[in-house]
């Protein structure tokens, strides 16, 4: 068989291929050139999620008639600097985007309309169909540029057929357009969709305002400013507090100079940033913004620009991890304090019927185990009914409040430590919160050159699995170091000599086995810092208070002044928070005096 060249129409078809997948690749293209074009404001309007129409107007420079025809021709663009034409230096592109042949692409399966007027000029139209160019002329419109594509793969009934609903295609669009307007605070964007407005931001707002505005208004609140300049490489942006989560990752926003992408580099140094500060399963809220040099970032490995390549990935990964860690670590103890909607919803204003309370209902003291009767007699508002009862403060009242979580008043359910601040009462969960602080000081050991540790008086042997018994073993350099002090002890078991001092009384046993598990998991995919973090964790878990212990008020106000002054205090290891504040408006509105 001969070999022959392809058809324009079908080397075009095979170009949008690449390019348009969806109506949210050809919504990117168009947006971004209206971005490029130096607007001030863009709107979008799409019919059917942009499968059957979409319409992108910006008040930008426009074109001619002369460059609106070039701008339909494969592989012409006005993005490429003249200083770079002559040596074909397209890695020196600082614009959104060099696809040449977007738009030739776009109108190869699909009828487009092209209107663009400069300033002081007359406006003119293109209409290209499927390829063919159908009608030109004058157009009446102000100074811009307008697109319309209309019956995206129509004729390509094979490509038609693989797009989704109009509901997945909409929230496919809707999401372009909120990651570039994110990136472009000093444009204003609006987006309709089947003539309804569904986004509408202004132009000229500040960064932290135009992300609070296209993710959650709460995130103003509950997040934190990142600022990190190294090597050149500048990182800004905001982040949610951990305890700020979503359980999928869609408002994780990252921006290569200016550029939104997904790279899986960037996205595994947020992850390890937020290591043992969330649960698995959930994802932090953060949008980033990094700005590197131009020399140092390839944008073109990706036919739709969302992945990039760096020169130096470590510094990168570098920069966002300790960035991330440098703006959580100031936020202290600071937790996302939004009363829970479920949980509110079932006290009742109403008054209920109760049995009355027995004199046991009242009684205070150590509990003992009329905790049963207490729970079957005690009156409740609240479904099913807590085990749960108050402990007196043995000791003097402080005489004051004047602490960010207050002063202790007793104890809850030997789990839960109830506190007196000046502006409400809070709630500590005692074994969450000391669970972060036995973490937080592993952690400093550490840095520090090693934790110190406690020499068992007699060595304890735990029965493993083989597998189990050599990863600890290959591990046991790097368990010393946080005083954990293992050796093999036969094929399947290992000896322990000694324990972290942070520790006190652990359960042995179960911490080894938990770490053996952790290792089994985690040792491949992470870096030695990051299984170091692993391995902390799994022993501040069973080093730290645990529930269903009593406290005295000493001990619990020693809680609350530590936790006050130890980073990432307000959510234990596993993301949860390890404390809340009901506001006096708040207790005010239970018992309906608001």
């Amino acid at each position: 068989m001969s070999i022959r060249r392809l058809p324009p129409n079908l080397i075009n078809r095979i170009a949008a291929g690449e390019v348009v997948e969806r109506p949210a690749s050809a919504l990117k293209e168009l947006v971004e050139n209206a971005v490029d074009a130096g607007a001030c404001r863009i709107s979008v309007r799409l019919s059917a999620g942009g499968i059957d129409g979409i319409e992108v107007v910006d008040d930008g420079c426009g074109m001619d008639a002369e460059s609106m025809a070039l701008a339909l021709e494969r592989h012409a663009t006005s993005k490429l600097p003249e200083s770079l034409w002559e040596a074909g230096a397209i890695e020196g592109v600082a614009t959104l985007g060099f696809r040449g042949e977007a738009l030739p692409s776009i109108a190869s399966v699909a009828r487009l309309t092209l209107e663009s007027r400069v300033r002081g000029g007359e406006g003119w139209r293109r209409i290209v169909d499927n390829g063919e160019l159908v009608e030109e002329g004058p157009a009446a419109l102000p100074p811009g540029t307008r697109v319309q594509v209309e019956g995206l793969f129509e004729r390509i009934p094979a490509r038609r057929k693989f797009l989704r609903s109009p509901r997945s295609e909409y929230a496919a669009c809707l999401d372009v357009v909120r990651r570039l307007a994110m990136a472009r605070p000093e444009i204003g964007f609006a987006v309709e969709h089947d003539g309804r407005r569904v986004l509408s931001v202004p132009p000229g707002e500040t960064r932290p305002e135009r992300v609070a505005a296209l993710t959650d208004r709460a995130l103003a609140d509950n997040s934190v400013g990142i600022d990190l300049e190294r090597a050149g490489h500048v990182l800004g942006g905001v982040a949610g507090l951990p305890t700020f989560n979503r359980g999928i990752a869609d408002h994780q926003y990252l921006f290569v100079n200016g550029r939104p992408v997904r790279d899986k580099l960037l996205v595994g140094a947020v992850r390890g940033a937020y290591a043992e500060m969330l649960a698995r399963d959930r994802h932090a809220v953060v949008a980033l913004f990094l700005d590197v040099p131009a020399d140092s970032v390839d944008v073109n490995v990706h036919p739709a620009k969302t992945e990039v390549r760096f020169r130096d990935p470590a510094l990168v990964r570098g920069l966002i991890v300790s960035g991330l860690r440098r703006a959580l670590d100031e936020a202290g103890h600071r937790v996302v304090q939004a009363a829970d909607a479920g949980a509110m919803a079932n006290w009742q204003s109403e008054p209920m019927t109760a049995p009355a309370p027995t004199p046991e209902a009242f009684a205070w003291g150590p509990s003992t185990g009329s905790d049963l009767l207490l729970r079957e007699a005690r009156p409740t508002f609240l479904s099913p009914p807590p085990a749960a009862r108050a402990e007196p403060a043995s000791e003097p009242v402080p005489s004051t409040t004047a602490h960010p979580l207050g002063v202790a008043r007793g104890q809850v359910a030997r789990t839960y430590i109830v506190a007196e601040a000046e502006d409400g009462l809070v709630i500590v969960d005692q074994h969450a919160a000391h669970e972060r602080l036995v973490l937080e000081r592993l952690r400093r050991a550490l840095a520090a050159g090693g934790a110190p540790r406690q020499a068992l008086l007699l060595p304890e042997v735990i029965e493993l699995d083989e597998p189990a018994c050599d990863r600890l073993e290959d591990r046991a350099g790097e368990l010393a170091e946080m005083g954990l002090e293992i050796e093999r002890f036969g094929v399947t078991a290992v000896l322990v000599r000694a324990v972290p001092a942070l520790l006190g009384q652990s359960d042995v046993a179960g911490l080894i086995r938990d770490l053996a598990d952790e290792i089994a998991a985690h040792d491949q995919a992470l870096s030695l810092r990051e299984r170091l973090d692993h391995v902390a964790a799994t022993m501040a878990c069973h080093g730290s208070v645990r529930a269903g212990r009593i406290l005295s008020v000493p001990e619990m106000n020693a809680l609350l002044r530590e936790m006050e002054v130890t980073p990432h205090s307000g959510q234990c290891n596993h993301g949860r928070p390890t404390w809340v504040k009901l506001a006096h408006g708040d207790i005010e509105k239970l018992f309906g005096r608001r």
